[in-house]
């Protein structure tokens, strides 16, 4: 690729040939390595290499060098036609990968996980990816690849996409500027690249240092932002506009480019980065490719240039944005299709070669012919058609489908609601009757979404000063309460305010709710993280300073393996401060977790299918931990609602033809509801209220 093309995605396309005199082979090679260094870590360790941050680098590099030689030699940015340009190399490919990924989505994937890729398809379209991930905090390392969106890589895309706007903005901005300068001032020894200088290295600064705040305190979120990830390219725009006055010597090129070789591979091995990235540790590849770019050339059989300037690495390199389009789909794909959790290498080297064969016919057949086609090159505005024609090829299905999924679901939840009995269909009266035919609920477009909650931030004397607390919540009853109840820990307390909430408000009873993910309330325990520990003793500072009537908590605590139920780490403890002041506590039973995704399973298999109904002993314990609570606190009242969610030795998927999950682990908002006469039932009888 020649250095005054725009720059391609990560692993970019193929160079136009033949190869112009400023191209440089060792770059090329540099991205065939870190493509492969991306595919492998993927396929094989489950980790992340820092191969996509090299390529960050490597874009913001060549971009910078190609405008700076525009400006230096007095010709035009032209900056519509540029990004038009753009556009037209980077999206032929990335629409057919989406388009394979939405029938492999339609033949593998249960009708559950359609409306997501569907969502995926529109944000890699419009270069918004990374921005959709940071909002739903996908955890990019998480093990489980079969789970993972097969579009989830396409966050670095958007990154690069987005930066590819502002990048030539910048370069105008900054040549506007100095122009302004010099005929205000005519300072003539301030240089366009002196002030480019000044710019990125202020970019490099205050992003690499909110960078490395975001990703200690929201890791998560920071992968996927945009700005913790400028430095990356400021880095690579720095290295361009120095690189004419680093001229080590032959020997020291060689030494830095072996040294950034071997940091490079060894980086994802020898570092933490699934928890580290993007901080400072991303340092360690960015300037190791920044060490085999100042190498460059060496003119030595022993250089580290002779191997990535090879035939075989450089074509590698005219392949590699192709590669990285599809190895992460077809991995995910391979993976659910097959049911195996991670591949072994000779499974490893299938998906590899599959992914291999189809980046090589990507950019044969439609990247090369769509860069060469003379036609558009002629007018801007054909180039415009051809980018909005691209996007039409992927619009048009992804906009018919989702009508469609819309449409299911709506004649879905139109059906009478005594199709659809849930909970109701294990009660005495009807656990020998058959449940009718009919569509399961919820629907899989409202699956994601079927999460019970109260929305009204606390307010008056329910309110708080407590930061850690800010997300207190309340629903408050049109009359004066005539009990008042705080919902304490997490999202497993939450669901059932599906039940608890329609009777609160029947019986004129206010709710606060307290909640914290993944942070079951009990005393400070090791347990337990720093956060969750201090948001436990915020909560019950709360609860003492406002003396409700009673707390509702979840007593037990359940695990994907044996042993499959368990008391709550500091339970007892935790809530005798409450009985201590005369308020009651309500302890519920836990509800099993599976190491599977429960909807999706009877999707795949069927509801009736064994592997959706787990046995009731691999999921909760006999007898309950609630009975190691009983008669040890006043006012401690003990409910379990498992046997209308486990009934007859299993733990079924779908119940009445309602799903009890919504993954694999939380109850669906719409079952819960199917239970509130019994959860209503069952509260009374066990606290005695009325």
């Amino acid at each position: 690729m020649s250095v005054t093309e725009a720059p391609k995605a990560p692993g970019s396309g193929p160079s136009e040939r033949p190869r112009k005199p400023t191209f440089r082979p060792e770059v090329q090679g540099l991205r065939a390595l870190a493509v492969l260094m991306v595919v492998a870590y993927h396929v094989w360790l489950g980790r992340v290499s820092g191969g996509v941050d090299i390529f960050l680098l490597i874009s913001a590099f060549l971009l910078t060098l190609s405008f700076v030689r525009k400006a230096e030699s007095g010709k035009p940015f032209k900056l519509p036609a540029h990004w038009l340009h753009l556009l037209k190399r980077l999206l032929p490919a990335a629409v057919v990968v989406i388009l394979g990924v939405l029938a492999g989505t339609w033949l593998i994937l249960p009708q559950g996980r359609w409306p997501q890729v569907l969502d995926q398809a529109w944000a890699s379209l419009l270069y918004s990816q990374n921005w959709l991930l940071a909002d739903l905090s996908v955890d990019y390392y998480a093990q489980d690849h079969a789970g993972a969106s097969p579009l989830q890589h396409f966050w670095s895309l958007s990154i690069q996409g987005q930066v590819f706007i502002l990048w030539p903005l910048v370069f105008a901005a900054t040549a506007a500027v100095l122009a302004g300068l010099r005929r205000v001032s005519r300072l003539q020894g301030l240089t366009y690249r002196g002030l480019l200088a000044l710019v990125f290295g202020a970019v490099f600064a205050v992003s690499l240092a909110y960078s490395v705040d975001q990703t200690a305190t929201n890791q998560a979120y920071a992968y996927f932002d945009t700005r913790a990830r400028l430095w990356e390219f400021a880095l690579g725009s720095l290295l361009a506009l120095a690189l004419p006055y680093l001229r080590p010597g032959r020997m020291v090129r060689i030494a830095l480019g072996w040294a950034g070789l071997a940091a490079m591979i060894s980086c994802g091995l020898v570092l933490t980065v699934d928890r580290s990235f993007p901080g400072y540790v991303a340092l360690w590849p960015t300037l190791a490719a920044a060490a085999i770019i100042v190498a460059g050339q060496t003119g030595s059989r022993f250089g580290v240039d002779r191997l990535l300037s090879s035939r075989a690495a450089v074509a590698l390199g005219d392949n590699s944005y192709a590669l990285y389009l599809w190895h992460w789909p077809v991995l995910v794909l391979a993976l659910a299709a097959t049911g195996v959790e991670a591949p072994n290498l000779m499974q490893g080297l299938g998906i590899v070669g599959a992914a291999i064969v189809l980046a090589v016919l990507t950019t044969r057949f439609v990247e090369k012919p769509l860069r060469d086609w003379h036609w558009p090159k002629l007018r801007t505005w054909r180039t415009a058609v051809v980018v909005v024609a691209c996007g039409a090829v992927l619009a048009g299905p992804v906009a018919v489908w989702q009508t469609s999924l819309t449409a299911e679901e709506s004649a879905t939840a139109a059906q009478p609601r005594e199709l659809t009995p849930g909970a109701l269909a294990l009660t005495p009266e009807n656990e020998d009757s058959p449940a009718p035919r009919a569509r399961t609920i919820p629907g899989p477009t409202a699956l994601d979404n079927d999460w019970a909650g109260i929305d009204s931030p606390c307010t008056g004397a329910n309110a708080t000063a407590d930061p850690i607390l800010e997300g207190c919540r309340q629903e408050l009853p049109e009359e004066p309460a005539t009990r008042r109840i705080v919902v304490l820990g997490d999202s497993h307390a939450q669901q059932y305010l599906a039940a608890l909430a329609p009777v609160a408000a029947a019986r004129g009873w206010e709710i606060v709710t307290l909640l914290m993910p993944a942070c079951r309330f009990g005393a400070e325990s090791d347990a337990r993280n720093a956060e969750c520990n201090a948001y436990n003793r915020a909560s019950s500072a709360y609860v003492l300073e406002h003396l409700p009537d009673a707390v509702f908590t979840v007593a037990s605590l359940t695990h994907e393996e044996a042993p499959f139920e368990t008391e709550v780490p500091g339970y007892l403890d935790g809530v005798k401060p409450f009985a201590d002041a005369g308020i009651e506590i309500v302890g519920i039973r836990d509800n099993p977790r599976f190491t599977f995704n429960m909807p999706q399973c009877a999707q795949r298999n069927g509801a009736g299918a064994p592997a959706c109904n787990p046995p009731l002993a691999e999921s909760l314990v006999e007898p309950s931990p609630l009975e190691n609570y009983r008669g040890k606190l006043p006012g401690l009242h003990l409910m379990d609602m498992s046997d209308f969610i486990c009934a007859r030795g299993v733990c079924p998927a779908v119940v009445g033809n309602v799903y009890v999950y919504k993954d694999d682990n939380h109850l669906t908002r719409t079952y819960v509801e199917s239970m509130i006469p019994m959860f209503e039932q069952r509260l009374l009888a066990a606290t005695g209220w009325s």
